[in-house]
């Protein structure tokens, strides 16, 4: 668990390796390498029957083409925040995160907070108004990326299916138009949106090797770590541990990037911290209470 949240920690260093390459490139090449990656680790362990199970299920398929579009619009958000200087603020949206999904079970599935998380949600949206207020507009950065990992977990909860395979699955329904993304660009018949040239792949090794690791390296290795510590951990320690991705996020931006932490972050970014120890206090005191599941797990 510790492992897979490093390198997604320290995701931004990979992918500011990637800044001569446009970020909806680097997101379809991220496509393409982790279907390519995911499938062969199915394929290996003779687990496809349940990939094709799960994608005759109407429900399901209509789900995963629902959170394919939301991990796909997070991926591209926190690319381009990485490549424009806003690393410390996509750090931001990865902190919050779990206070927004308390926010949408309640509002989306009627479930009930506690008074403590109660205060982590009000503490962290009073961060977000003192950066508005700061900055003179909201950060919608931060918003993007907390929101679409929110809804994407609070589809994924209740499908039933394992996490190797949802990703092969929504990630395959954009692989056609990541691959005819790509042809254009290196046919010239598409041009990037941002008017930076496109086509890096073969063109440059450096690049290529990059953007080929971005499937196995970023995402599916970290899945398959993550998964496994997932089967095995306390859903509290689960929780706490997944802090070490957006800490080392924020470390990397200011420490390794040099972006400017000003003093509306200074003021921001401890209520945060602080609303995030509320929560994962709640969520260890609640995990303590609760039955322990058949593997030792709580369910």
């Amino acid at each position: 668990m510790v492992t897979a949240c490093v390198i997604w920690g320290l995701s931004g260093i990979f992918f500011k390796a990637l800044a001569a390459v446009p970020p909806l490139e680097v997101l379809s090449h991220r496509v393409v390498w982790t279907v390519a990656f995911v499938g062969l680790v199915i394929a290996a362990q003779g687990r496809f029957g349940e990939v094709v199970a799960a994608a005759r299920q109407p429900r399901t398929l209509r789900v995963l083409a629902a959170t394919g579009l939301l991990i796909a619009a997070n991926w591209f958000g926190f690319i381009s925040a990485v490549q424009a200087g806003r690393a410390l603020e996509a750090s931001l949206g990865y902190y919050v995160f779990p206070l927004i999904a308390v926010v949408l079970g309640f509002v989306v599935l009627g479930e009930r907070f506690t008074p403590l998380q109660g205060a982590a949600i009000a503490l962290a949206a009073l961060a977000v108004a003192v950066l508005t207020w700061g900055f003179g507009a909201p950060p919608w950065i931060a918003l993007m990326l907390g929101s679409t990992f929110g809804l994407y977990g609070l589809l994924k909860n209740r499908l039933g299916i394992g996490p190797l395979a949802s990703v092969l699955i929504e990630t395959g329904l954009l692989l056609v138009p990541a691959l005819v993304w790509l042809a254009g660009l290196h046919a010239g018949v598409f041009a990037d949106p941002s008017g930076r040239p496109g086509g890096f792949f073969g063109a440059d090794l450096r690049l290529s090797v990059l953007l080929a690791l971005s499937g196995p390296l970023m995402t599916g290795g970290p899945l398959i770590l993550f998964s496994y510590a997932a089967r095995r951990l306390r859903l509290a320690t689960l929780g706490l541990v997944q802090y070490l991705n957006p800490t080392l996020q924020f470390l990397v931006a200011v420490l390794a990037f040099g972006e400017p932490f000003t003093r509306w972050d200074a003021i921001a970014f401890p209520m945060i911290w602080a609303a995030l120890a509320l929560y994962g206090f709640e969520t260890w005191r609640r995990a303590r209470l609760a039955p322990p599941g058949p593997s030792g797990t709580v369910g």
